[in-house]
């Protein structure tokens, strides 16, 4: 039988707090943020490079010795204290990240909101056996980050805030684990390259560049015009070919009970989620020169997640199949209808390029005649339904009915007679009621 004094001793157990333990980042971390101070530094020489010069130029070899050896210190001192006072804890109900040298600032993440956590990793953080943590939480902009972390850590803390965000009790989620994983995709380097060639981009930069800078340097005779016209052309050639190979090298698409998993990268490797539910909007891409091979490439619009290729090129048939598992049930109509003919009085030529479809399931649009793009939005994810017109549009009878995504994203049919697009806009929004009521929930491994 218990007594008055054990059961407020059980109360005042109850109502003690949990005790939290706080942790340090990796140690390596001060490394990294104490480039502040000599960035600042870099900054300011970039920004008036004149007065940097003759400030150097009246320095003597050991004032600027001294000069060099207090900006060493000072970085070093920064990242160490930044480091310092830097702590995070996982509670039973929010991750705490506790950051800040002069001005503190603390940072409380529910981890029932937590819809995606991602782990990176640059090419120095590979070498040094560290990983950088990001999260995408529900309701934000911007990611809450925990760098560095160990590589072993990193992993062992995203399966446990995955296992929290779940539902798993406090006391067993850290022994969770991460959930296993099967491989559904990988893209091989040589098909990647090949897509990449075919896409047209790096072909458009390269042919400005050659035809652009000459005709400036034959009117001008200035190697300066001739550089900053060229310079950015060849820049932007790179980054559509070596910049896109590089971080879509190794894509692997693999599925988990925390959603589909995606790795890619040659020097910085990141390892994505896609979270189950979340997904508002997919795209499938067909550029011209890849129908001829079958190939497309899958976009995504997910909510607060900056989470935006599924897959960068694949065969249709393995595509849609990825696509029916982010979106159950959803499958791609395989017919658009085109707009009314009268519509090429509003854009010629290209009006065939636009379609819709309606299923039970998505509403479907298409645009685009050589660069062709289908848009899936699942009707439970429509947040509202417009129609507009233009003088135009009223005089040739037609109207664009938009779709807007929770992601704030809109996906529009274009130039559909104007009296399908009213039937189409009231027959959506009921549609989109249904849906949600139907939807499956948005937490994890549900």
């Amino acid at each position: 039988m218990s007594t008055p004094a054990a059961d407020d001793a059980t109360r005042e157990h109850k109502r003690a707090p949990a005790v939290v333990h706080e942790r340090r980042l990796h140690p390596v971390t001060p490394l990294r943020r104490a480039w502040a101070p000599v960035a600042v530094v870099i900054g300011w020489a970039v920004h008036d490079p004149g007065a940097a010069q003759h400030q150097l130029t009246r320095l003597t070899a050991l004032t600027l010795l001294l000069g060099l050896t207090v900006l060493l210190v000072v970085g070093s001192l920064y990242g160490f204290l930044s480091w310092w006072f830097t702590h995070f804890a996982v509670t039973d109900a929010e991750l705490r990240i506790r950051t800040g040298l002069l001005f503190r600032r603390t940072a409380h993440i529910r981890l029932e909101r937590i819809q995606a956590v991602d782990v990176t990793q640059p090419l120095l953080a590979r070498v040094a056996g560290v990983a950088k943590l990001k999260l995408d939480v529900i309701g934000t902009d911007k990611k809450d980050e925990l760098s560095y972390l160990g590589e072993a850590e990193a992993r062992r803390l995203r399966a446990e805030l995955l296992a929290r965000a779940a539902g798993f009790a406090p006391e067993t989620a850290h022994e969770v684990g991460e959930a296993p994983a099967r491989r559904l995709l990988w893209v091989p380097p040589r098909a990647l390259v090949t897509s990449i060639l075919l896409s047209g981009a790096p072909w458009g930069s390269l042919v400005a560049a050659a035809v652009v800078s000459p005709l400036l340097w034959l009117a001008t005779h200035s190697l300066w015009t001739f550089l900053a016209s060229a310079l950015p052309l060849l820049g932007a050639a790179g980054a559509s070919t070596a910049g896109r190979f590089v971080a879509e090298y190794d894509w692997t698409v693999s599925e988990s009970p925390d959603g589909l998993r995606i790795d890619h990268g040659l020097l910085d490797r990141t390892h994505e989620t896609v979270p189950p539910g979340r997904v508002q909007t997919v795209r499938v891409v067909e550029p011209l020169l890849w129908r001829r091979k079958g190939w497309v490439r899958v976009e995504l619009d997910v909510a607060g997640s900056s989470n935006s290729v599924l897959v960068p090129v694949a065969p249709r048939a393995a595509a849609e199949d990825l696509i029916a598992r982010v979106l159950p049930g959803v499958t791609v109509p395989a017919r658009l209808d085109r707009p009314p003919r009268r519509s090429s009085w509003r854009v010629p030529v290209w009006w065939r390029g636009y379609g819709l479809a309606v299923t039970d399931t998505v509403f479907a649009t298409r645009h685009g005649l050589l660069h062709r793009t289908v848009s899936l939005v699942p009707h439970a994810k429509v947040q509202s339904v417009r129609r507009s017109q233009g003088p135009w549009q009223r005089a040739l009878r037609l109207a664009d009915v938009h779709v807007d995504t929770g992601a704030n994203k809109t996906v529009t049919a274009r130039l559909r007679d104007a009296q399908e697009a009213e039937h189409l806009q009231w027959a959506q929004a009921d549609r989109s009621r249904t849906g949600r009521k139907d939807a499956r929930p948005d937490r994890w491994m549900d």
